[in-house]
């Protein structure tokens, strides 16, 4: 491996380069294709009611040990009511798998640096990390500057296609990004020549998350999905899980989605455990519900950001003393924030076009 090209990468991306990565045997960083295979097929496919509560599905589902692969994009129907109580119940020696995310990985950072004990993440497997026109995100540099997690980066393209090959049962899938790049030295997948052109092709490996996390526009109480805005890789991500587990704006009834099957975007037998919870992806936005809160994320990340400049830990705590360790449900995180904030994303929405009956 050229040195002059891995200390360029540091030096671009501020984050600590794994040099070992693209070279060791290749271990999954979560089911296998034939483990997840061998989970998904003895699931039953009957239809059930899969309503529960937070806290029933995160006992059940989220363990130590386990890949959670987080649903949504940046800011966009984040599942942040799943996370919030993932740091209640706490959870170590996790794997993060997503394509792009801000909060909700953010969160999980937070919930490690104030107690390792309780959560922790060991690895990542990401497109992107960060708040997009906010900033970078200052814990992902705090634990990649520190070593204290491994990183598996691909495009955004290259992560929603390992979802997709997880999705159709197959282990790899080419992708014309990523080969003839630095991006070749900072993910596991590899170069071969296609068998059918002669032509160099980018292998990427699929993905299996044990638990998928989302957040959708609408269900009915079998799992049947309706995502209304950008679909962030959720329908892949979902059936990529051997479990799932879903937040919902709105129940629907079963014969609402009769009447218009092809909106169902996440199908049943994907869907593990169900809770509607409205606001589920506050302070992310989900369309056709409420825009994100600015003045929130930015709140957050100041205090992240603080954390990173000084070391102190003490408004980080008092931020997650107040808002997680602090609610007994998300319910009650959403009854310390001023009715007029929602009301104000609520507007800021706009009112776009989703399809409830």
């Amino acid at each position: 491996m050229n040195d002059k090209v891995a200390s360029k990468i540091k030096k671009v991306s501020n984050l600590k380069y794994d040099a070992a990565l693209a070279e060791e045997p290749f271990e999954w960083w979560g089911p296998s294709p034939e483990e997840a295979r061998r989970v998904m097929s003895a699931k039953s496919k009957g239809m059930h009611d899969k309503r529960t509560t937070l806290k029933e599905a995160v006992a059940k589902y989220v363990k130590d040990g386990i890949n959670i692969g987080i649903g949504g994009f940046v800011n966009t129907r984040v599942p942040v009511a799943i996370v919030h109580e993932i740091i209640r119940k706490g959870a170590k020696d996790l794997t993060l798998s997503f394509q792009s995310n801000s909060i909700c990985a953010e969160l999980l950072a937070g919930a490690m640096i104030l107690d390792p004990d309780h959560v922790s993440i060991k690895r990542v497997e990401l497109a992107w990390w960060g708040y997009e026109v906010i900033g970078i995100a200052p814990l992902l540099r705090y634990l990649t500057s520190r070593g204290m997690i491994r990183l598996d980066d691909y495009t955004n393209y290259g992560m929603s296609a390992r979802f997709k090959a997880a999705a159709m049962g197959v282990p790899f899938i080419p992708t014309r990004d990523h080969g003839g790049s630095d991006m070749e030295l900072v993910n596991r997948g590899k170069m071969v020549v296609c068998p059918f052109s002669g032509k160099n092709v980018y292998l990427v490996p699929a993905c299996h998350p044990d638990v998928a996390i989302v957040h959708v526009t609408a269900a009915d109480m079998y799992g049947n999905c309706r995502i209304f805005g950008a679909h962030c890789t959720c329908p892949e991500i979902t059936m990529a899980a051997t479990y799932s587990i879903v937040t919902t704006e709105r129940i629907i009834p079963n014969e609402n989605v009769r009447t218009y099957p092809n909106l169902t975007e996440i199908p049943y037998a994907a869907v593990d455990a169900l809770v509607e919870q409205p606001f589920g992806a506050y302070p992310g936005a989900s369309y056709g519900f409420y825009w994100f809160d600015m003045e929130h994320i930015l709140k957050f990340r100041s205090l992240c950001e603080e954390f990173r400049r000084t070391g102190n830990k003490d408004n980080l705590k008092r931020y997650y003393d107040e808002y997680i360790f602090g609610c007994d449900t998300f319910d009650d995180f959403l009854g310390r924030l001023p009715y007029k904030t929602l009301r104000k994303i609520k507007d800021m929405d706009g009112g776009q076009p989703i399809i409830l009956s």
